[in-house]
């Protein structure tokens, strides 16, 4: 089984959320939101450098000789080195930065720099691969083009591993994944076969089902019914022909209120205060002072309700994570993954959802954890990542 979390670069300013934080003995994979692509040139280039690759953490010298890589990257080699098993890849896209894809991904010209950009990325930061959000291309061209982008950046990220192979014939195995539409209208304008061939395993965004944008109160996470479902997205999925080893169901780590509601189904008048966001908590402060939890064992999906505020807020509890576990398992799937890591209960505690996940699959000893990551990379920028930060 696979455990896949998004660790986002701004978790480090309000939420002082740090790599160290990270249930990392729970985890598989950690995928770093996010970098950006320039639409004109189709350069990927990290999005926040500060937080990325330069601030100085407790320990970090400011008298190393050379070009060092420090910030959240150097904190994610060196938890790679200490736990061989964990793989780090870099998201490219993101809601805010998906708009910067159509133009790249139609031009050739501009295609192969993003691939040069984004495999000098992997090479320089000491990565084990990448992961593609868009959100969304339009059926037709786009959708061609985003198979094509794949294509061409598959073939990088090889190329790039046939540098590395050692003299003992080892070669490391660059990871290429992508956010995935659990909505009916997305992923029907996927050209799903074309991309597969391409991909290592697909995250399968399994939230955001209900919101703001909805016209009455309702399940924000639901595996099965509703207009939009993780059991409907998955039949597609594989329909389409994608291995169902391959496909990881993503789960959120906050929670979408509805104010003015008698609950799930029924009209609301607005969404509240949130954690940083109008209308949205961090799973961690859930459920609210005053507020009840309820389960939907037949849609696995739960919520909380406050009967004196009229106030629902659709996440997940423990109960329903281990439910969805247990759907995970029963269809024979790749495993689990979450959006996003600063926003789960300590590891500490009996409500972090991502360790009732991975005990429900049998605990750590079921999570994937061969083959190790890579750390060998003589040719980045970065004089410590050369020298694998000894």
């Amino acid at each position: 089984m696979k455990s896949v979390i998004y660790f986002t670069n701004w978790s480090i300013y309000g939420r002082q959320f740090f790599i160290w934080n990270l249930p990392s003995t729970y985890l598989t994979h950690v995928i770093y939101a996010f970098a950006n692509v320039n639409p004109s040139t189709g350069a990927v280039y990290l999005s926040d450098s500060y937080a990325d690759a330069e601030i100085h953490f407790s320990g970090d010298s400011w008298n190393e000789p050379g070009t060092n890589l420090y910030g959240n990257f150097k904190q994610l080699f060196l938890l790679k080195k200490k736990q061989r098993t964990l793989k780090v890849l870099l998201s490219i896209g993101g809601w805010t930065y998906s708009g910067n894809f159509p133009s790249v991904a139609a031009s050739p010209s501009l295609r192969a720099n993003f691939v040069t950009t984004a495999v000098a990325l992997v090479r320089d930061l000491g990565l084990d691969g990448l992961d593609i959000d868009w959100e969304y291309p339009t059926a037709g061209a786009q959708a061609a083009n985003y198979v094509q982008l794949l294509k061409e950046l598959r073939a990088g990220l090889d190329a790039y591993a046939q540098k590395l192979k050692t003299s003992a014939g080892t070669t490391p195995t660059f990871l290429l994944s992508v956010a995935a539409p659990c909505g009916p209208y997305y992923y029907n304008m996927l050209d799903i076969a074309g991309m597969d061939k391409y991909l290592n395993f697909w995250n399968l965004m399994g939230y955001d089902f209900a919101g703001s944008w909805s016209t009455v109160a309702g399940h924000q996470a639901n595996i099965y019914g509703g207009e939009v479902s993780v059991d409907a997205a998955l039949k597609a999925y594989l329909a389409a022909g994608v291995d169902k080893k391959k496909i990881i169901v993503g789960m959120p780590l906050y929670g979408r209120a509805f104010v003015g509601t008698d609950g799930p189904g029924k009209s609301y008048t607005g969404v509240g205060g949130g954690s940083y966001e109008d209308g949205v908590w961090d799973y961690k402060v859930l459920p609210r002072s005053g507020a009840t939890e309820y389960l939907d064992s037949t849609s696995i999906a739960s919520w909380s309700y406050d009967k004196s505020s009229r106030t629902m807020i659709s996440y997940d509890t423990p109960s329903c994570a281990r439910l969805k576990a247990g759907y995970i398992k029963s269809k024979g799937l790749g495993g689990a993954m979450w959006w996003e890591a600063s926003t789960d209960a300590p590891v500490s505690g009996p409500r972090c959802l991502v360790k009732t996940i991975v005990n429900e699959f049998g605990g750590r000893g079921t999570l994937d954890m061969l083959p190790g990551n890579w750390i060998s990379y003589p040719d980045s920028k970065y004089d410590n990542v050369k020298k694998k930060m000894a």
